[in-house]
């Protein structure tokens, strides 16, 4: 598959230098890179998810404090 990315001047020299100082073709570093930063994402979503749903969990079971209990401890 083809995609056409316009990038900023500076921009692409970062990733140009980022592929020449890895030897590698500048579109298989893009590619890589894109593929990481989806993945990462991706793992964050469901870390998120976790996290809701843990704070719903305990909200169901009344493990909870109200607002003003954390500020007065932070």
């Amino acid at each position: 598959m083809t995609i056409v990315v316009n990038l900023s001047p500076e921009l692409e020299e970062q990733l140009r230098e980022k592929a020449v100082s890895q030897g590698q073709d500048i579109n298989i570093v893009a590619a890589e890179l894109l593929a990481r930063i989806l993945i990462e994402e991706a793992q964050e979503v469901v870390e998120a998810i976790k996290g809701i749903q843990q704070g719903l969990d305990d909200f169901s079971t009344g493990k909870f404090r109200s607002f003003d209990e954390y500020a007065d401890e932070h």
